[in-house]
């Protein structure tokens, strides 16, 4: 749905030369222009209007003198840099069109020979199609012509027209492979394309077709090859395969007489014209008609495209005049910004306008909503630039006229006489303007801008090839359809671009050279002044721009542009350099890339800056402003104050999209308004969640919940809103807030949102109308977090007993089937049944799809049971055990052994421990039972208390003495009491248990004063180093002799054992620091190694000391995929599993260190025991003893500390970053990021990593040893 705009052309009468023009060529490397008439080659530069060079043909015989020659073809040969001229007498021919033979000869760019044919062939060619014989032609489909077809006489086809100049055409197809030859065949008179390959082999020849005229080009796509055909009443462009098949045509807007006068001869008064069609969904329409009048010396007789700038078109007229056009394509949208915009799209079509209002209807082109006739053939379309006149539109036709459309202010009628509503009329012919500043010469008017009520500014050309013209045209004083300059300005460069922007009024203009200027229209007197930004600075595009618009970036107003290469650039700044296609609308950039996504960002929240790194980014998940489309789709148009954007697809169709960034914020906007029912339709028709109608505000949807009914005002739509609703929060996760926006924080009220929601919405509708929504409030009850099935359903049935009289009101069988729509079946049932109210259960069932015969019998056993014992055969059906043990425990005595079981199966004991008495023989039972299961759970002595305070000693006893709480059973057996001898025996018993678990003194306190022997509780003592404590029961009980036996013996040995003990240690830690100097001494030179591999600036080089075999050369693998843990005690263990002390093992460092951390851990928890120990020597008089184990732990103690520094150095870090780098494996990238997520793992490393605390405050030195 684009038009040709022009955006500058270049005339030049400088060049003037012998005869008239006969063609005409573009060197593709200079852009200058090469004519060739009947006695010379001109090669002319437009821009400068000087002649570069110039030939003679009749000097060298090429042409005859008298000027009768004729030059049939012009090839700019840019390797040579050279041109290659072809004369109808057959010198310097690329290919022999005319020669006597009628031949074509096919040569080198050098003019050596390659091949020569034949033009005229009997035979088809290569592609000749194959006929399989089935059948007669008599008996074969032939369509929707019928079978009258097999009997048509085959027409004779016509010889040439009288004008035809009888001369061989040929076009190439744009890859040179191959090319056609349209020559008048010698037999029938008639012309006849041929189509060849380059090596001269003829493929396919045409079929026959009448009225076939010379001119011949070969389609840019490669597709078809396009010629003319003239029939008795119309003239026709028509269309060939490469097969010879004609492939579709269309009509030229001439009559019969013009078409005539067209090709009359040279020496008539003819009006010609240069039409510019374009293609889109199979239809052609005709963009621009130039009229160059019926003056005989500005008929063009030269025209071709230029091969290096798309849309550039070189005329020649019969006067040597030069005349350039730059076109580019463009969309005339309307500029509205408001609802009353209709999103208008004008096509233009020849002398017709088709126009399509988008608000209202999406018509896929060539259709419209409606047409818009004009007299002459149209040439820019320009709508009105003023707030809610935007649907107005100007057109400016060839004839230099200016016709204004507008709607037609009569009230639209509702409906036709039919019954049909009329949805949008269309605008009316106001006023036809002619405009008297126009020059005679076609499109001297361009860039046309409709600024007020019957003000238009326009561009022409300037006195200089270099300067434009701008022109603000208003009505003249003395005639009201004349169009006159009012104010004039000449600007310093060729204008390409002019935008109005509707918000602010500014008129921005682009040069040729990208330079922006700023019209200031509305003083007495047009000025134009540097566009510059808010510091001041002048801001021009760096190379000119196709499409420009304005609009307000941060507040500040900036002119977008995007060139013919696909980049975007904000004044001086490139935001892209991929896009398609854009648009703005309201406060939003809309691009398509090429890349094939649609963005839409907000331009009030983002800068320059922001706006290139939105573009440059993929968009993340969850992205608003990027969206997906098909292949090729540019924007048409934006709907205004709407959510669609209208797409056109590379062929020409039509696709709507209603953007998600769009579509977010207007619904933002509606929820702000506090327009729910708007948001709520469009959310519901384009699938957005509808928690966002909370989510975006929570405060201002509950303070506004009656207003979100009123406007609903729709059961259905109530419902479906509390049905989707759930506890995500939809502005962080599926629809983020933009940036900048206040975030709007959840009430805080300890609730979850479902519930909050339902509450309100069910007070609100019960205030409002309980009847009228019944529904709803059954479903608020029914969608919260935890179902209240039993309310809702005690609501139906309160309904069912008490039918309401008021209109509209629901009954309880359709509320009943509402609530087996939302629930469940069998969890309806369930519920109901947990009501115990029997006639709502058979309300429930009758309205279900079960059988009677499944749920009959139960109900009616049911309804003969003791209404406790019922009430706990359905909780138990139901699994509600707690409150089946309520119920049963009211049943009677005679029932107890069941809630005994149920009790011991479900492990109700506390439940069922507060619904008894202490002082009833079932509270006993149930502790009982109680402790078998606590001890059956290794919770023995809990469960003695139990039996203990229920009356149970014995059991208690036994308890107490499995779980080694020995003072509770002494406790029980005094009370109980038991005799002495086995009071005794429990408790040497309890002396031995607690012996194996080395608690030596509280099994000597057992065997002293329980068992009554001191001998035993002394060597307890004694093996227990408990030196102090054995003493004092050797002199309460009179035992000395012990002493001599078996204290001092214990004393020596003591000393031996730990002399020898912090010998190994010593001699160990000693080991494991140098082998740790040495691990780390050769990782750091394995560190180095790879630096000086990998240079200084290496980004692993940090990682290296955390290498595993791949710098020590280690043998040992980190893998390991074969642990299998359960437990956080398994875990560590697997994970000190992987510390080996083993020489080169991936670990060793840590490993050591590790050890080291065990040995001073180990050495610093001896101080007590040896305090205690040196205490006991010097009293025996043990002094040298004494002295070498106080000093041999001293060494120790100062060995270990001073070593503290040197094992955890202050710069040593836990790196926990994965191991990367060039020289790293799968595996052990993998190994790396294992050990890093696992919990295990850190608190190992964190242990080892970690130096031991030492308690340097706890004193055990003797002073008396030192």
């Amino acid at each position: 749905m684009r038009n040709l705009k022009l955006l500058k052309s270049l005339q030049s009468s400088g060049l003037e030369g012998p005869g008239s023009p006969q063609c005409l060529a573009v060197r593709a490397d200079t852009g200058s222009l090469l004519v060739a008439s009947h006695y010379s080659i001109t090669e002319y530069d437009p821009r400068t209007g000087q002649v570069v060079s110039e030939a003679s043909l009749t000097a060298e015989g090429f042409l005859p003198e008298d000027g009768s020659g004729v030059v049939v073809g012009l090839q700019d040969l840019a390797e040579l840099e050279s041109a290659c001229l072809a004369t109808a007498g057959g010198d310097v021919v690329l290919f022999n069109l005319n020669t006597c033979q009628e031949t074509i000869i096919m040569m080198t760019k050098d003019f050596e020979p390659i091949t020569e044919v034949g033009i005229h062939q009997d035979d088809f060619g290569e592609g000749k199609f194959i006929t399989v014989g089935w059948g007669k032609k008599e008996t074969q489909f032939h369509g929707s012509e019928g079978k009258q077809a097999a009997q048509r006489k085959i027409q004779e086809v016509q010889p040439a027209a009288p004008w035809d100049d009888r001369r061989p055409r040929v076009t190439w197809r744009g890859d040179g492979q191959l090319f056609a030859v349209s020559a008048v065949c010698l037999q029938t008179g008639a012309r006849k394309v041929r189509v060849w390959n380059r090596e001269g082999v003829l493929q396919a020849t045409s079929e026959p077709i009448n009225g076939l005229e010379q001119a011949l080009c070969w389609k840019p796509s490669g597709s078809l090859i396009a010629s003319t055909q003239r029939h008795p009443n119309k003239h026709s462009v028509v269309f060939m395969e490469k097969n010879g098949l004609l492939h579709g045509d269309f009509t030229l807007p001439f009559s019969k007489d013009q078409a005539k006068d067209m090709t009359a001869g040279e020496d008539k008064q003819v009006n010609t014209c240069i039409q510019l069609w374009m293609v889109g969904n199979y239809h052609w329409y005709l963009k621009q008609s130039l009229d160059f009048g019926r003056d005989s010396e500005k008929v063009p007789v030269c025209v071709c495209w230029d091969p290096e700038r798309p849309l550039r078109l070189h005329v020649v007229t019969r006067s040597w005049t030069s005349i350039t056009y730059d076109w580019a394509c463009t969309t005339e949208r309307s500029p509205g910004l408001d609802a009353t915009d209709n999103a208008n799209v004008a096509v233009i079509d020849g002398d017709k306008i088709l126009v399509t209002t988008f608000r209202q209807h999406v018509v896929p082109p060539p259709m419209c909503s409606f047409e818009l006739q004009l007299a002459s053939p149209v040439n820019q379309v320009t709508f009105l630039c003023q707030p809610q006149r935007t649907n107005q539109l100007a057109a400016l036709t060839s004839d230099g006229q200016i016709s204004i459309y507008s709607q037609d202010s009569a009230e639209q009628a509702k409906k036709t006489a039919d019954g049909f509503r009329t949805m949008s009329r269309p605008p009316v012919l106001q006023k036809t303007f002619r405009v008297t500043a126009l020059q005679k010469e076609p499109l001297s008017l361009r860039q046309l801008l409709w600024l007020q009520d019957e003000v238009f500014v326009g561009v022409s050309s300037g006195l200089l090839p270099t300067m434009s013209t701008l022109l603000l045209l208003c009505p003249a004083q003395d005639a009201d359809d004349t169009l006159t300059v009012r104010s004039e300005v000449e600007v310093d460069g060729v204008v390409i671009g002019m935008v109005h922007s509707i918000q602010t009024g500014t008129v921005a203009l682009q040069l040729e050279d990208g330079r922006i200027r700023k019209l200031l229209w509305d003083c007495p007197e047009l000025s134009v002044e540097d566009w510059r930004d808010s510091s001041g600075c002048s801001i021009n595009f760096p190379v000119p721009c196709v499409q420009t618009a304005l609009c307000s970036i941060s507040g500040e107003e900036c002119l977008l542009g995007l060139t013919d290469r696909s980049h975007l650039y904000a004044g001086d700044t490139e935001l892209a350099s991929n896009i398609s296609s854009f648009a703005i609308c309201n406060d939003f950039l809309l691009i398509t890339t090429h890349s094939h996504t649609c963005r839409c960002l907000q331009l009030s929240t983002l800068s320059v800056k922001g706006l290139q790194v939105a573009l440059a980014s993929d968009g993340s998940q969850n992205d608003e402003t990027l969206r997906r489309v098909e292949r090729g789709s540019r924007i048409v148009t934006v709907v205004p104050q709407d959510t669609r954007v209208i797409l056109q697809m590379p062929r020409g169709n039509l696709e709507t999209v209603h953007h998600r960034a769009l579509v977010l914020a207007q619904l933002r906007k509606w929820l702000d308004s506090l327009r729910f029912r708007e948001a709520f339709e469009c959310m519901r028709k384009l699938r957005i969640n509808l928690n966002l109608i909370y989510d975006h505000s929570p405060k201002v949807f509950l303070e506004n919940i009656e207003t979100f009914i009123t406007q609903l005002d729709s059961i259905n739509h109530i419902n479906l809103f509390l049905t989707e609703l759930k506890e995500e929060d939809t502005t962080s996760s599926m629809y983020p807030r933009p940036e900048g926006s206040p975030v709007q924080t959840q009430p805080v009220s300890g609730q979850k949102k479902v519930d909050v929601v339902c509450d309100a919405l069910r007070s609100t509708l019960e205030s409002m109308d309980p009847n009228k929504f019944f529904l709803s409030i059954l479903t608020a009850h029914v969608k919260k977090t935890v179902p209240e099935l039993e309310i809702a359903l005690q609501k139906v049935h309160e309904l069912r007993e008490n039918p309401p009289q008021a209109p509209g009101a629901v009954s309880a069988e359709e509320a009943l089937k509402y609530l087996l729509f939302l629930v469940n079946v069998n969890d309806l049932y369930e519920h109901s049944l947990g009501t115990y109210d029997f006639d709502l259960v058979l309300m429930v069932a009758e309205k279900s799809q079960k059988d009677p015969k499944e749920y009959l019998p139960f109900l009616n056993m049911l309804k003969s049971l003791e209404p406790n014992y019922q009430r706990y055969t359905i909780d138990k059906h139901l699994k509600r055990y707690r409150k089946a043990l309520h119920h049963l425990s009211k049943c009677g005595k005679e029932h107890f052994p069941e809630a005994l079981q149920l009790v011991k199966e479900q492990k109700l004991y506390n439940e069922a421990l507060r619904l008894y008495t202490a002082d009833s023989a079932q509270y006993k039972a149930l502790s009982c039972a109680y402790a078998q299961h606590l001890v059956e759970q290794q919770q023995a002595e809990q469960a003695g208390l139990l039996l203990w305070r229920c009356g149970e000693p014995a059991s208690a006893l036994q308890a107490f003495a499995g779980s080694l709480s020995w003072r509770n059973a002494i406790c029980v057996a005094q009370q109980m009491p038991l005799p002495p001898d086995q009071l005794a025996l429990l408790a040497r018993d309890l002396a031995e248990k607690l012996t194996e678990q080395r608690r030596y003194s509280e099994a000597a306190l057992l065997l002293d004063q329980y068992a009554k022997d001191c001998e035993e509780a002394i060597l307890a003592l004694i093996t227990g180093a408990v030196w102090e404590e054995a003493l004092r029961l050797i002199y309460i009980h009179n035992r000395q002799d012990i002493t001599e036996t078996n204290l001092k013996p214990a004393l020596l040995e003591a000393v031996s054992n730990q002399t020898s003990f912090l010998e190994a240690q010593t001699a160990t830690f000693t080991r494991h620091k140098t082998r740790l100097a040495v691990v780390r001494e050769q990782k750091e030179k394995a560190r180095l190694d790879m630096l000086d591999e990998d240079g200084p600036d290496c980004p692993d080089a940090e990682l290296y000391s955390e290498a595993s075999s791949v710098m020590t050369g280690s043998k040992y693998s980190h893998s390991n995929s074969r642990i299998s843990s359960r437990s956080s005690k398994n875990r560590r263990k697997a994970e000190r599993k992987k510390l080996s002390l083993k020489e080169g093992s991936p670990l060793e460092d840590k490993a050591l260190m590790y050890a080291l951390g065990e040995i001073i851990t180990a050495v610093d928890k001896m101080r007590e025991e040896v305090h205690g120990l040196l205490k006991a020597l010097v009293l025996f008089q043990f002094d040298k003893q004494a002295e070498k184990l106080q000093l041999a732990y001293e060494e120790a103690l100062h060995m270990v500390e001073v070593a503290v520094p040197e094992v955890w150095p202050e710069n040593l870090q836990n790196t926990q970053a994965p191991l990367t780098g060039p020289n790293s494996t799968a595996n052990s990238i993998m190994a790396s990021f294992q050990q890093q997520q696992s919990p295990a793992a850190s608190q190992q490393a964190a242990e080892v990593m970690t130096p031991p605390k030492m308690r340097n405050g706890v004193k055990w030195k003797l002073s008396v040893l030192a």
